[in-house]
């Protein structure tokens, strides 16, 4: 009987679930079906029809909830005043598809791209000959954005893309404290659907010598903002400073007065109290300056 009832509530909460409708949709026919947004062809209806001269139609975002709701769809939801339908370009995006799968492959050292979808946003029934592709630095972030192409003559088309792919990713499997070195005994090493990331995620983790920046809680997907090169010489710990005088090489002890990592300068203290420079070269080790 308790089995039955968490079956029910979990197809409850699901079919009762808001579905927030896209901005845009790219439609292959000038009359949309409803089944564009719900995807449920069985029950389907006329949305709207689209004027091949302008191939692009919109409707009040409320007025297409009204209408889903009259033909039992009541659990779409938008922020949006209106939703774009507009019809697919008969034009072949290979060659822009290549170049953001080429973009994403060299912004992760470790990525699987099932599949990129890209649509203009307007209707194109060609791309130019020669054009330059602008991306920008950051959306390897995002499993989606907007690229465009400039012509020749200086004129921008733009695109909507989406990427659906998996990427190598490292979390912490528990609280990291800040300056703590980073291992395999406090990550994992997962494989993920990549959809939006606050910075770029760490790659090869195993390859490098790291610290937490920061306190990283226990479930975080490590990135380049969390993370930085592992000190090597610890605010006043003793270490071995070496100095060549006279064709010999001579190592003492000094006290380091910061902490530092390799090639940092720091001052150091030697017996006598002198405060010198030194650089560091290796764990609790430095050359004088």
């Amino acid at each position: 009987m308790l089995f039955k009832l968490l079956i029910f509530m979990l197809l409850y909460f699901s079919l009762s679930a808001d579905i927030q409708l896209e901005d845009t949709y790219y439609v292959d026919d000038t009359t949309v079906k409803a089944s564009t947004v719900t995807k449920d062809t069985k029950n389907d209806f006329t949305i709207l029809s689209i004027d091949k001269n302008s191939h692009i139609e919109k409707i009040k975002g409320k007025d297409l909830i009204k209408l889903l709701s009259e033909h039992g769809y009541k659990n779409y939801k938008t922020k949006k005043s209106y939703i774009n339908f507009i019809l697919k370009s008969p034009v072949d995006m290979l060659p822009l598809k290549l170049k953001i799968k080429e973009y994403y492959e060299k912004s992760y050292e470790d990525i699987d791209i099932h599949d990129i979808s890209v649509e203009p946003r307007g209707h194109i029934t060609t791309l130019p000959k020669n054009y330059i592709l602008n991306i920008r630095s950051r959306d390897f972030l995002s499993k989606s954005g907007v690229v465009n192409i400039k012509t020749e003559d200086d004129k921008k088309i733009f695109f909507d893309y989406s990427v659906r792919a998996n990427v190598i990713v490292y979390v912490s499997k528990e609280s990291i404290k800040k300056e703590s070195e980073i291992s395999s005994l406090n990550y994992i090493k997962k494989s993920i659907i990549l959809d939006r990331f606050r910075a770029k995620p760490i790659q090869n983790i195993d390859k490098t010598t790291l610290q937490a920046k920061r306190h990283i809680p226990k479930d975080t997907i490590l990135t380049l903002n969390d993370i930085e090169s592992l000190d090597v010489v610890k605010r006043n710990a003793m270490i071995n400073v070496s100095m060549s005088k006279e064709g010999m090489n001579i190592i003492f002890s000094a006290k380091a007065l910061q902490d530092a990592k390799v090639d940092d300068i720091i001052k150091v203290q030697n017996n006598n109290g002198k405060i010198l420079k030194a650089r560091v070269t290796g764990s609790n080790a430095a050359e004088l300056e």
